[in-house]
């Protein structure tokens, strides 16, 4: 566990880049530092590597204070990934993800050994350890970037807004390798970022700070998104604050229906048959049940089958079980029918949702969260309920 008691950061012309900052962040976890610009974000994650050396208070790194070993060994016991990679230009790929274990004193088989394993953890072709950075998408160099920071197996991995200078794509598929990643390891991860999605897609716990390097809030995502602690936290989340709280609700209880559904070889027969008065369109499937289109049903009926080539996008299906409740909603408020295609994780259709039978499972997730938080509040808070949301206010 790192723990963070009453740290201070006061540069010589007076100016305070953080003020009493107090955080436990747990083993194992990813624990994301957000905020505005100026807040002390980077700050702080440079005084738990001595980066930075703080000006009051202390950093404990599983009860040792940080500042009683030396530097060096603090550094290397921790993986750092910053913006850009940070990647040495005159060495190969595989030359820049074996540093640390060079440093450390492995020999250069094991450390190439290593380095090539860990290619493949985060991605990476082989074929590209003989290449150099320059010869590298963004992307690519970011995967770089966090092997190299895994390399010497380090306990704990300190990340700088490692994904920031990435397109939107890019950026989303390195969010899901992270996360892969430490499902399969298991670090101790402090993750700086200014972009909130990114916080609540990828924290355990999420520290708010305000301009002055203040503490504003601390807490999981889901908490954090239905009791903001004040003004600030609550403008800093936006309005949007509601909808990605439905990424903490799962698809697996939604109904769906396959009434609508129909293979793009169907007979006249089967095609009559789905297309009742309350089924205005049918969702065209391929002959492995994979998801072509809609088709309007009244332009089915009577004609000569379904006509692959004129049906209306499906738009983006969602997995069924494994996605969440704000993408089936997502899907259904993008799709021309109003309704969200749910398929098996091999792409293959297991049915159809609309939008009002999303509403309901909306309604219904919110209320089984509330039951279930008053439950325990109940059993558990001295005072009753309500109780627990008051200390996880104040903490």
């Amino acid at each position: 566990m790192i723990r963070i008691e009453s740290v201070t950061k006061r540069y010589p012309d007076g100016t305070v880049a953080v003020d009493r900052l107090s955080l436990e962040i747990p083993d194992g976890s990813v624990t994301v530092l957000v905020g505005p610009s100026g807040c002390g974000k980077t700050t702080t994650l440079r005084m738990i590597n001595r980066m930075v050396e703080l000006s009051e208070g202390r950093i404990l790194l599983d009860g040792a204070d940080i500042t009683r070993q030396p530097v060096n060994t603090l550094r290397r016991s921790m993986g750092y990934v910053i913006q850009n990679a940070g990647l040495f230009q005159h060495r190969t790929i595989v030359d820049n993800i074996a540093t640390v274990p060079r440093m450390l004193g492995w020999d250069r088989g094991r450390a190439r050994t290593r380095a090539m394993d860990l290619m493949e953890r985060v991605g990476l072709d082989a074929g590209l350890a003989k290449r150099y950075p320059y010869q590298l998408s963004g992307g690519q160099q970011q995967r770089v970037g966090v092997a190299r920071a895994l390399a010497a197996d380090p306990p704990v991995l300190l990340m700088d807004e490692p994904f920031s200078a990435v397109d939107p794509i890019v950026r989303k598929t390195l969010q899901a390798e992270l996360l892969r990643i430490q499902e399969e390891l298991g670090k101790t991860i402090v993750f700086v970022t200014h972009d909130i999605d990114e916080a609540i897609r990828l924290g355990d716990m999420v520290a708010v700070m305000r301009t002055g390097g203040k503490l504003a809030q601390f807490a999981p995502p889901d908490e954090l998104l239905s009791a903001p602690a004040d003004e600030f936290v609550e403008d800093f989340l936006g309005a949007g604050r509601g909808v990605r709280r439905l990424s903490f609700f799962t698809s697996a209880g939604l109904e769906l229906t396959t009434d609508p559904v129909v293979a793009v070889d169907a007979s006249a027969a089967q095609i009559a048959e789905r297309a009742t008065d309350d089924v205005p369109y049918l969702l065209v499937t391929d002959a492995d049940g994979r998801p072509l289109g809609w088709a309007r049903a009244k332009d089915a009926v009577g004609g000569e089958g379904l006509d692959a080539a004129q049906l209306l996008s499906h738009g983006r299906p969602f997995e069924f079980g494994r996605d969440s409740l704000r993408d089936a909603l997502d899907c259904a408020v993008l799709s021309p029918t109003g309704w969200a295609v749910a398929v098996d994780g091999d792409g293959r259709v297991v049915g159809v949702a609309s939008q009002e039978t999303i509403a309901g499972a909306i309604r219904d997730a919110h209320a089984e969260r509330k039951g279930s938080a008053d439950r325990k509040a109940a059993a558990g808070a001295p005072g009753g309920p309500g109780a627990t949301g008051a200390r996880r206010t104040a903490r």
